[in-house]
């Protein structure tokens, strides 16, 4: 995310919880959508979501440990989210 000297760091936070407030809407109706039941439907979208934040925080050159959010936080955020679905899935035999 190219950020201009004169944007402030909460504004820059704000659009990563925005975006990955939707990111997860999208990925829960795609899953229902799964012909593979919800849960494992969910944890495979999570794991690619995963996946996709970490390259595009490479791409982006950003600082995983910044003072603002970004794709590193996102990436992990999908990451614990994933780990959570599978310990659920595991635990209720789907």
């Amino acid at each position: 995310m190219a950020q201009s000297p004169n944007t402030p760091n909460g504004a820059i936070s704000v659009q990563v919880f925005v975006r990955f407030g939707l990111r997860i809407v999208v990925l829960c109706v795609f899953a229902t959508l799964g012909s593979v039941g919800f849960g494992r439907s969910l944890a495979a979208l999570l794991w690619f979501s995963t996946v996709l934040c970490i390259l595009a925080a490479m791409l982006r050159r950003e600082l995983p440990l910044g003072s603002t959010l970004t794709h590193w936080d996102e990436g992990a955020a999908y990451g614990a989210l994933y780990c959570l679905t599978l310990t659920i899935n595991q635990a209720s035999g789907i």
